[in-house]
């Protein structure tokens, strides 16, 4: 039997849910050239609904559990998932180990180095946990693992340019290990606004903002909710769409009972799409975000967003041209969204260049062009070394 001659591949993910890591993950894999790389996909747990969102149930992806790997630090069950990736890449003998997130980030590039397999090490950093996730003592613990952490990795991927000089302002890996390459989406088909308002059961005359994200903190729900209420002050009849789900659901139901009637939780919702085309403004309020996918797939959808200022958001949307950016303050928030509800012609011209700038910046076929070429350019040499020599070519 002839030896398979392709790049082998694994890469590695603690869940896969609808966040921005996995939906990149799944479009990527999908179209990888299977004549070219061998690619296996590891993950610690795939949320029934969340997994279903993300098409997985209908994908072609072959998903390896490995047992333990999660987000949260378990001592046990870290060191059972160590085992578990050490033995799958002597099994598996990749050429390059891919992580994402940051506990599967540390235990992949780990387990690479104590397999002594000799792959090449890559490590995504989708946003940083710099900013709005740890304060003192957790933040120093964070930003030393991860300096140790780069030292172990042959490229630093990032998804904008912001988190790139972000993470070196902090120390973390050196200038030459990093490469840009921006997330890819490829949006289903976008219905009308007047059938994706029947869709969702909502007033077809109102003005209408949505929100799109899981309900944690970093992304920040109270925040719209507080932007919401001062966009009520001014334009008494629009109405406000969250999609989504998370662990502050029942709080913000809480905020929200006041003006509830204004109010439309349609949770997670795979024809995402409907959501983007029945808005006048999607609106993102995080504390910290990478390249967020949400304002790509409105702006891809023609629909004008208004943001927080955080993170890589800066390349994403063109400030003034597809969308209005904001600082943290929900008064500025609401201004920003206001000018847009109140001006059509302001509105047509934002969403017309969204459409066409985000389609033309992000598609997902331009992902997966980088990231065989960075594949090809690390892979290839210790594909042809292993060979050269006699190495294990499975």
């Amino acid at each position: 039997m002839k030896p398979d001659s392709r790049i082998r591949v694994m890469e590695i993910i603690a869940r896969m849910n609808v966040g921005g890591p996995a939906t990149q993950v799944l479009g990527l894999t999908e179209r990888l050239n299977p004549a070219e790389f061998s690619h296996r996909l590891y993950t610690g747990h795939v949320d029934d609904e969340e997994g279903d969102h993300l098409g997985l149930r209908r994908s072609s992806v072959q998903v390896q559990r490995v047992p333990g790997l999660g987000r949260s630090v378990r001592p046990f069950d870290d060191g059972r998932a160590l085992i578990q990736l050490i033995s799958a890449m002597r099994s598996f003998r990749p050429h390059i180990v891919h992580t994402r997130t940051a506990k599967a980030g540390a235990l992949g590039r780990i387990a690479a180095k104590l397999s002594g397999i000799g792959a090449a090490k890559v490590h995504v950093f989708h946003g940083h946990l710099l900013n709005g996730y740890f304060t003192g003592a957790k933040r120093a613990l964070y930003v030393r693992s991860e300096r140790v952490l780069a030292t172990m990795a042959d490229r630093l991927v990032t998804v904008g340019a912001e988190v790139r000089d972000d993470l070196i302002r902090a120390g973390i890996g050196r200038p030459e290990q990093y490469v840009v390459i921006p997330p890819g989406v490829r949006l289903g088909p976008v219905p009308d606004r007047a059938s994706a308002r029947r869709a969702l059961d909502l007033p077809q005359g109102a003005p209408l903002v949505a929100y799109v994200g899981r309900l944690t903190q970093v992304k920040r729900p109270d925040r719209f909710i507080a932007t919401a209420k001062k966009i009520l002050a001014r334009i008494p009849d629009c109405h406000f769409v969250i999609c989504g789900g998370g662990e502050l659901l029942a709080q913000v139901e809480q905020e929200i009972a006041p003006v509830r009637p204004a109010f439309h939780l349609v949770g997670w919702r795979k024809d995402v799409e409907t959501v983007y085309s029945a808005a006048d403004v999607v609106m993102l309020t995080s504390d910290n975000e990478g390249t967020p996918l949400t304002l790509i797939e409105a702006q891809m959808a023609g629909t004008p967003v208004v943001s927080t200022r955080v993170g890589s958001v800066a390349e994403v949307v063109q400030d003034g041209h597809t969308g209005l950016l904001s600082s943290a303050d929900p008064a500025e928030l609401a201004e920003r969204a206001v000018r847009i509800l109140s001006d059509p012609p302001l509105a047509r011209r934002l969403g017309e260049a969204a459409r066409s700038w985000s389609t033309a910046s992000f598609d997902v076929d331009r992902l997966v062009a980088d990231t065989e070429a960075l594949y090809r350019s690390l892979g290839e040499p210790r594909r042809d070394r292993r060979v050269t020599t006699g190495g294990i070519n499975r």
